[in-house]
């Protein structure tokens, strides 16, 4: 059983999700505004949170920041439209657990509550019985699965590969770039493996997530009684990945003390425990990542230059899944097969419509948009082969959109329509699909937005080629 609060200023949903999850035996709350939610959490602990992306009175960015710094341990997960993607994956890098989109579907919550309990049952606490010592886990990876990292068939892919293997066997620092959910862990993990420390710990560290009050006791561990809450001595990440790779996402994200503390590691193999005189000697392996280049983040000021030339000993950069089109149906394959797994499915493949709206679509969150995506449709296919009815409406509209770009002449700007009224059809065309977007495609709030009655609207998006279906 969880404890879990849902977040939402649609009353309606408060009210489904919370009789839904009562009903599978987990104890749940919801409120309608970010300001009751923190008033909740400063009273009552929650593990799982259930937060609506936008929100009356804030949104889930800073919403996140604020439930983390009351409780670094609650897991919280996004509640968005697919129109919100991009900003959902941003949300992720600040210590989101996941996100889940509209329409909610009972068997996603579910699959999505299961998968939270089972990661934090299944982190690392070990206890040395002498000392109290408690261990902190490194974070799983979002995206993909480290043990059959998938590199692809692009040029791209050639190169990375390449790198990988050019890198791996020496000590030296790698800085990854790359945009966010393009497998930069998973990049990493394939390095440490095929390292001489590959039998070593590869612990993971999500800068992004860290409070500025918590990152150097996460980082270098904390004695019993060193500040308030140090209820027993903690080993550090650095400690814990001794002799092995230590991975850090979104370095930029690291205040300029931890900054300070972290060179000076790196300068004299050395940690020291928060509110201890005792210095460990530590031999680890240092691989970070950004999604901004470093030496602009130097060059603002944000990043010591120091810290970053010793970083700068090598780096790869990881494009976007959009500029990899040869590659996009071996990273489809590779999630379905996961997918398979994990629900205890046999699904074969895809249609070649879906091939073609995925070949089509900008993922502009990369592949852990497409791992999410993937997911749902095989937890809702019943079929052998995941079909358009199982993808968000919203890729389905994005291809279709991307097809009427390419093809004006044949749809609003047809060569014999005068001028005026082509531009009064393309700029009435720009207005649905503004509204459409805004509302995540319900019609019903389009058309009172605006103002005609459904069937108007219905017969307009006919016109310009907006239906999925009909």
């Amino acid at each position: 059983m969880a404890k879990i609060l849902i977040i939402d200023d649609d009353t309606d949903i408060c009210q489904l999700l919370d009789r839904f999850l009562k009903r599978k035996g987990h104890d749940t709350s919801y409120v309608t505004s970010g300001k009751k939610a923190l008033t909740y959490l400063k009273e009552n602990e929650a593990d799982i949170v259930f937060c609506d992306f936008r929100l009356p009175d804030t949104d889930g960015k800073e919403l996140l920041i604020s439930i983390k710094e009351l409780n670094p341990k609650t897991q919280v997960i996004i509640i968005t439209g697919y129109s919100d993607v991009k900003v959902a994956v941003e949300v992720i890098k600040n210590g989101a657990f996941d996100y889940i989109t509209k329409p909610l579907l009972p068997e996603e919550i579910l699959m999505l509550v299961d998968k939270t309990l089972s990661q934090k049952s299944s982190k690392i606490q070990q206890d040395d019985e002498d000392n109290k010592v408690e261990a902190i886990p490194h974070k799983k990876l979002v995206v993909g699965d480290h043990k059959n990292l998938v590199i692809g068939k692009s040029k791209e892919a050639d190169k990375l590969h390449n790198q990988i293997k050019l890198v791996a066997p020496t000590n030296y620092s790698v800085i990854i770039y790359g945009e966010s959910g393009t497998g930069k862990e998973s990049v990493a993990y394939s390095i440490h493996t095929q390292s001489s420390r590959r039998d070593k710990p590869f612990i993971a560290v999500d800068c992004g997530s860290l409070t500025k009050e918590l990152a150097g006791s996460e980082l270098f561990g904390h004695e019993k009684g060193s500040f308030t809450g140090a209820m027993q001595t903690k080993i550090g990440q650095f400690e814990l990945a001794n002799g092995g790779t230590i991975f850090l996402d979104e370095i930029g994200n690291l205040t300029y003390d931890i900054q300070v503390s972290l060179l000076r590691v790196i300068q004299e193999r050395k940690i020291r425990r928060i509110g201890s005189q005792k210095e460990t000697n530590i031999d680890v392996r240092i691989i970070v990542a950004s999604n901004e280049k470093l030496s602009e983040v130097t060059s603002k000021g944000k990043f010591r230059e120091d810290l970053y030339h010793r970083f700068n000993e090598f780096s790869i950069d990881l494009p976007p899944l959009r500029e990899r089109n040869e590659d996009i149906m071996l990273f489809a394959d590779f999630f379905l097969r996961n997918a398979n797994n994990e629900l205890g499915k046999k699904i074969e493949g895809f249609v070649p419509e879906v091939e073609k709206i995925f070949l089509d679509y900008n993922w502009p969150g990369n592949l852990r948009e497409m791992n999410n995506i993937i997911k749902r449709a095989a937890l809702l296919t019943s079929k052998d082969v995941i079909t358009l009815e199982t993808l968000p409406q919203e890729i389905i509209f994005q291809s279709k959109f991307n097809l009427i770009e390419e093809n004006k002449d044949n749809t609003i700007q047809s060569k014999d329509m005068p001028d005026l009224k082509s531009a009064a059809l393309h700029a009435e065309y720009e207005k649905i699909l503004e509204v459409l977007r805004k509302v995540n495609f319900n019609k019903s709030k389009a058309a009172l937005i605006l103002n005609i009655d459904r069937k108007t609207l219905y017969n307009k998006m006919k016109t310009f080629n907006l239906l999925v279906n009909g």
